[in-house]
């Protein structure tokens, strides 16, 4: 189901809970609500539409990766950069790292450690912000 995007920084600043298994119903909507999203969007938490369960989906290329209870184990090359976030209005200065290391649960709750580097370790690293309460 496509949500509403959540704009409620108190929400937002709230750290959120382990998913799981019960919780796929919100990893479909984050699915859909980043596919209804796309063109101004390429990645979103579940807090952003509401619900406070540690999962996240990133745009990789043509794929949108679901990402559940992320956290990043490694992460190497600091560089400062201004983001932009469709829970907030403008955008924000931050510090982000080049390259992460990523544990994180497939959909199908698989453990996955991957490495990523650029662009797509930049939108991982704003998404696990979300689900710190990080709000940049």
């Amino acid at each position: 189901m496509i949500r509403a995007i959540n704009r409620d920084q108190t929400l937002l600043a709230r750290p959120s809970r382990l998913a799981t298994p019960k919780d796929a119903a919100v990893i479909q909507d984050l699915k859909d609500t980043l596919a209804a999203n796309r063109a101004g969007c390429v990645g979103m938490a579940a807090n952003m539409i509401g619900v406070s369960v540690r999962a996240i989906i990133v745009a990789m290329g043509p794929l949108n990766v679901p990402m559940v209870n992320p956290v990043i184990t490694a992460k190497t090359g600091p560089y400062q950069t201004q983001e932009g976030c469709l829970s907030l209005l403008g955008e924000r200065p931050t510090t982000r790292y080049e390259t992460v290391t990523v544990h994180f649960l497939t959909e199908q709750f698989q453990p996955q450690t991957q490495t990523f580097t650029g662009f797509v370790a930049q939108i991982i690293q704003h998404e696990v912000d979300h689900c710190e309460g990080i709000v940049i």
